[in-house]
């Protein structure tokens, strides 16, 4: 993801405190202004995404006030908002609910173990210089990821939505939902203030109003509960404890972590996909580029930050930090004072929520969820490449019916399986001359061209591995047996040749001695140096010497061609 691999020293990470990269007094105004906005989402959003992860609402806010302090310390991007993200909820539950037995005490310690060991997972990983490791994750692996994700989410949040009590898995609160709207045990308060909520979430969006829509729905659904005392029909979030973020990580041993760790692996992995991208984009937009492993090591502080004072896992927020953008933020002070926000309202507010419905938080939820999913690149990308459009719906359906890590486990797995398809069966061409066009050119797509007299030129687009070597072998094969009898010598145009292993080089061997008894030579051009180094190193220098090389094709040709 990014283009710097070098591991970051201790002045690098001193640069990247925002008060010694020349904080500009201009700029607090525009900070404060932003930070309040921001604010105004990162309490429900945070308390939303906590209850979507099956944690109590409070750690949300945990989750919201840490990493946020933290990042910008040490943080590479100007501008990047940390915080839950409703992609990793599904994750985080799918990963804790199993091991809590229905203790909100151990999901709390389990959480913030799980966040802990994807912190020390990427600051090892940023040590170990792997900030480009999210090129595992294609685009057709993202999309359907996402949209998987998206209607795992909606789903997990009916329950509240409706007012019907469900516990347990995504498959047991929709078997108990099914149950319960069949028979008539929806609650229409709750349901009214979840689609009132939703309307007041779209409706700002969709007229494209400043205020945020979230911020209505919280106020309004607050507001209405009060006045009506709607609070004894529904369900409501209820007074937060009053108190800074703190450690919470008693009951867990070692036999957690160990368990807990290839879902940790996984989710840091999604998690620093999701962010690298965010904080590519962002630099971009001002010409800069973020070096992957600062950013990966700054997101694993703030994981294990929040792990260690009752928060879970978090990443990158796409829906808050184009907030604080729009806002006028300049810098990581905006998050400095949202987070400076929410830590006066859990110490000076706590019973506000006392009158939030959870209907609400779930709307919020849903409506991150809608935006979450891309209908329109599916459609695209089904229309553009089969193989790959299968890849994408493994990973929807892996992540719907298998489980999030493991759906993404196995549509990795098939987009390994069909690179190697293509590489173990690559499109391969047979080159001639076309009167007017410079070079050489496949005579498949080109049939007007002909034929260099006397030579065979062929191009093979792969490196060559001990899955191709035959297939590289037989091609020339064939077309040597289909070819005119005066064909003196082969000439293999490499470039696309990136590589080969010692199984392909004896088939290539093998290839060279079965042309010799024909009377016929192979010859390279435009071979790569470190192919050729590679050529020398396997002992192959005695057979293929130096005239077997040419610089490019054309030079091949000059050199070889009869008369």
């Amino acid at each position: 993801m990014s283009a710097p691999t070098t591991r970051p020293s201790a002045k690098e990470w001193l640069s990247s405190v925002w008060a010694l990269k020349g904080y500009k007094r201009e700029w607090l105004r525009h900070d404060i202004v932003a930070g309040a906005a921001l604010f105004a989402l990162l309490v429900p959003a945070g308390m939303a995404y906590a209850q979507a992860a099956g944690l109590p609402p409070v750690t949300g806010l945990y989750a919201t006030v840490v990493p946020l302090l933290v990042y910008a310390v040490v943080g590479p991007s100007r501008i990047l908002v940390l915080g839950p993200d409703s992609a990793l909820a599904p994750m985080i539950a799918a990963a804790i609910v199993p091991l809590a037995a229905g203790s909100n005490e151990k999901s709390v310690a389990l959480a913030g173990l799980l966040a802990v060991l994807i912190g020390v997972i990427m600051m090892a990983g940023s040590a170990l210089r792997l900030g480009t490791i999210t090129g595992l994750l294609s685009k057709p692996i993202r999309l359907g990821y996402l949209n998987g994700i998206a209607l795992l989410v909606a789903l997990s949040q009916l329950p509240a939505f409706l007012g019907i009590e469900a516990d347990g898995d995504i498959r047991e609160k929709l078997a108990t939902v099914t149950a319960g709207v069949l028979n008539g045990a929806i609650n229409l308060t709750a349901l009214l203030l979840g689609v009132g909520s939703l309307a007041l979430i779209w409706i700002p969006r969709l007229l494209k109003w400043k205020v945020p829509g979230v911020l209505l729905a919280v106020v309004g659904s607050c507001i209405a509960t009060a006045v009506w005392g709607l609070n004894d029909g529904v369900k409501v979030t209820g007074v937060l404890p009053q108190g800074l973020p703190m450690p919470a990580l008693g009951g867990i041993g070692w036999a957690d972590a160990l368990t807990l760790l290839p879902a940790a692996a996984g989710i840091a992995l999604m998690a620093f996909a999701d962010t690298g991208v965010l904080s590519q984009t962002l630099a971009a937009k001002e010409g800069n580029r973020v070096s992957g492993n600062r950013e990966m090591a700054a997101l694993g502080a703030a994981n294990a930050a929040t792990g260690l004072l009752g928060g879970f896992p978090i990443s990158g927020s796409a829906s808050r930090t184009p907030v604080a953008v729009d806002a006028g933020a300049k810098s990581q002070m905006t998050g400095v004072v949202g987070a400076t926000l929410v830590l006066a309202f859990m110490l000076l507010a706590p019973g506000v929520t006392e009158y939030l419905p959870s209907a609400t938080l779930a709307a919020v939820v849903i409506a991150a969820a809608i935006a979450l999913a891309d209908p329109g690149g599916v459609w695209r990308l089904l229309r553009m490449s089969r193989s790959e459009s299968v890849v994408m719906v493994a990973a929807f359906l892996g992540v719907l019916l298998v489980g999030v890590l493991q759906g993404i486990v196995v549509a990795m797995a098939l987009a390994l399986l069909d690179f190697v398809r293509r590489a173990w069966d690559p499109y391969r061409a047979e080159l001639g001359s076309e009167e007017g066009l410079p070079g050489y050119h496949d005579l498949a797509r080109h049939p007007d061209g002909e034929r260099v007299p006397g030579l065979l030129i062929l191009r093979f687009d792969a490196p060559l591995f001990f899955g191709n070597g035959q297939v590289l072998a037989s091609f020339v094969r064939e077309e040597v047996d289909e070819a005119p009898d005066d064909i003196t010598h082969v000439i293999l145009a490499a470039e696309p040749i990136t590589g080969i292993d010692t199984t392909a080089l004896e088939d290539l061997v093998t290839l060279d001695e079965w042309l010799a008894r024909k009377g016929v030579d192979l010859v390279f051009a435009e071979l790569k140096g470190p192919v050729k180094d590679k050529l020398i190193q396997l002992g192959a220098a005695a057979r293929f010497t130096p005239d077997h090389f040419f610089p490019t094709t054309g030079a091949a040709v000059r050199a070889l061609r009869r008369g």
